[in-house]
């Protein structure tokens, strides 16, 4: 199994999962002829791709999602509410996921779970193959006692470090964007996403990466550090998906 990000942060995020002959997108918040070229950079089409999974639905998140699905004729998963805030816009093939109820999507076994978000149902996924398990958390703004056991020994993550707390209460938002950034339906903090990893059994991690990285109120080597303090690792370890780059792919074995 092995996943990349295509890129991470408030103006797009889409994240690719692969296992065997099996590759699956993860929410597509960049216009359908910027999601084909930096999947080419990573060396996959949208035609080889067996569904787009929907985290929720902010514009971030969701804003490429039906243009790609139309033009691509992709199955799309997501929860009830986000369907009902989406309001279908005219996929070719809907889904509706339990943030609770595994499913099998060719070689891939995939793990809904529910986050605290302001959306109207919004989850994360753990992916496995089997061997190895894959976990994603970004969009939320609380680490929950549910969060933590879907997380656990996972063998790899992609984990929010979407601001620092002091560069956000000392920067430009106003504040009511610094209440909703930083509340309990917010976004996750650097020192948040360590306490998480200071919480769950992290021995078998092979990889950490971390995402949706505040352009205005972080730094890459901020949430380096904050990661690495927990799992005694070297900063430079850490990955990060940014928001022009995102990832290259990441193999898990």
């Amino acid at each position: 199994m092995q996943f990349a990000s295509l890129g991470s942060g408030s103006r797009g995020n889409a994240t690719l999962v692969e296992a065997g002959s099996t590759l699956v997108m993860v929410d597509c918040g960049f216009s359908c002829r910027e999601t084909e070229r930096r999947m080419q950079r990573l060396g996959r089409s949208p035609a080889q791709l067996k569904a787009i999974l929907v985290t929720h639905e902010h514009g971030d998140h969701i804003r490429g999602v039906p243009v790609l699905a139309r033009k691509y004729n992709l199955p799309v998963w997501l929860s009830n509410g986000t369907g009902l805030m989406l309001q279908e816009n005219g996929l070719p093939d809907v889904h509706m996921l339990n943030g609770y109820n595994r499913f099998a999507l060719g070689d891939l076994e995939i793990h809904p779970y529910t986050v605290p978000h302001d959306a109207r149902e919004p989850c994360q996924f753990v992916f496995g193959d089997g061997s190895c398990r894959f976990g994603m958390l970004t969009d939320t703004g609380l680490i929950t006692a549910h969060i933590r056991d879907c997380l656990d020994t996972c063998d790899a993550l992609l984990l929010e470090c979407n601001h620092d707390a002091d560069m956000l209460a000392n920067g430009p938002y106003p504040a009511s964007l610094k209440q909703r950034v930083g509340g309990p339906l917010g976004h996750l903090s650097n020192g948040q996403a360590g306490k998480l990893l200071e919480q769950i059994d992290t021995s078998q991690l092979q990889h950490v990466v971390a995402a949706h990285l505040s352009e205005k109120n972080n730094r890459p080597e901020l949430a380096r550090q904050a990661l690495a303090v927990p799992l005694s690792c070297d900063p430079d370890w850490i990955g990060i998906a940014g928001q022009e780059d995102g990832c290259n792919w990441r193999a898990i074995n």
